[in-house]
């Protein structure tokens, strides 16, 4: 029976374990400070700093950007976990498309021929629609914006990490190799070390130089940013108007849709507050005369606030047999066939046609 053993290098292994332990006696007496250390030049030092700047203000903008376009943090998980699987992301309604889905059905429940179903059913459709919207600006979104700055962080910010690790790894290689050449005794070994540290000293330049080309990279990769981030808010000017035209295509809808008419009560008989010739004082008899009320609310043209009324009238019901008297007031707007009256705890619409003036203070007679 052939068993295939890997190939050591034990020379190689041995030097790589001296390596390792020369680092980490270097970096031990760098933090106690019984040593120096080779210090990076301003210039890379500025570089350094504005790369860790970058990584750290990118990885908040991408977390927020998505807590914005993707509230649960439950979904956000399972959607990355999908992402790292390479399986389609399942499809999930909205917030938005719940509502909608049950005023669509309540609407239907209540009846679709009346008018409250019918203003449900017409409700939840733009609320889909609105759904629908969403979907497509969180998609475009992270093409645009977060999936180029995530590759990023995952590709170029990672790419700089790695060399940044390697070049920290030959500077303790370097300042090892300074050490020893410092407790080198005799001419031998001084020479073995003087010779390591030019080899080290080397690397390190060459390491020194990679990295610094990437750090001077960023620059560009904030030049794309910047691009992404006007694609973005194209993405949300676009959505956000498309939210707006359906609401007030919803709008217009909703107010093409048949209002009820208020109701005049005449001795707890509904009629319609139609036209005044619909409502005839003549066929009414003296009792009927005191009890004029308005059962619902008027037409929303005419509803408004008794806060915004012009000011109070004086009015008389005068009958052969019975006068009454009430309050009213000029609708706001002012509408042609209608004032608004109260008498006690009845308020409503008083059909103009039934009342007039009694004298210049504004007192009428009904």
């Amino acid at each position: 029976m052939n068993i295939n053993l890997p190939n050591f290098n034990v020379k190689n292994l041995v030097k790589e374990a001296g390596s390792t332990i020369s680092r980490v006696v270097q970096l031990t007496e760098e933090k106690l400070g019984t040593t120096e250390r080779t210090e990076y030049d301003l210039h890379f030092q500025n570089l350094a700093e504005r790369a860790d700047v970058t990584k750290t203000w990118t990885e908040k903008i991408v977390r927020d950007t998505e807590s914005v376009l993707i509230p649960n943090p439950q979904n956000r998980v399972e959607d990355f976990i999908f992402e790292k699987i390479e399986k389609s992301k399942p499809k999930r309604l909205s917030n938005l498309e719940h509502l909608a889905l049950d005023m669509i059905e309540a609407g239907g429940d209540f009846g679709q021929d009346l008018p409250y179903g019918q203003a449900l059913i017409k409700v939840g459709q733009a609320e889909q629609k609105l759904g629908q919207c969403e979907h497509d600006f969180i998609a475009t979104s992270g093409i645009c914006f977060t999936q180029p700055l995530r590759k990023f962080l995952d590709g170029e910010m990672k790419t700089i990490g790695k060399e940044r690790g390697i070049l920290e790894t030959k500077r303790l290689d370097l300042d090892a190799c300074k050490n020893r050449v410092k407790k080198a005794r005799s001419m031998l070994g001084q020479q073995s070390a003087e010779r390591d540290l030019r080899v080290a000293q080397a690397e390190f330049d060459r390491q020194a130089e990679i990295t610094k080309l990437l750090l001077d990279g960023i620059s560009t990769s904030q030049a794309s940013h910047l691009r992404h981030l006007h694609a973005f808010i194209q993405t949300q000017v676009r959505y956000y108007k498309q939210c707006g035209d359906v609401m007030e295509q919803l709008q217009r809808e909703l107010a093409k849709m048949q209002h009820p008419k208020p109701r005049l009560r005449i001795n707890s008989e509904d009629v319609d507050c139609g036209p005044p010739s619909s409502v005839s004082m003549h066929s009414c008899d003296s009792d009927s005369l005191g009890g004029i009320a308005l059962d619902s609310d008027p037409d929303p043209d005419l509803d408004k606030s008794l806060t915004n009324l012009l000011e109070d009238f004086h009015i008389e019901f005068d009958t052969t047999a019975v006068s009454t008297v009430i309050f009213v007031t000029e609708c706001s707007p002012i509408n042609e066939d209608y004032m608004y009256g109260k008498q006690g705890l009845l308020k409503g619409l008083v059909p103009r046609a039934f009342v007039e003036m009694l004298d210049e203070e504004h007192d009428v007679t009904l």
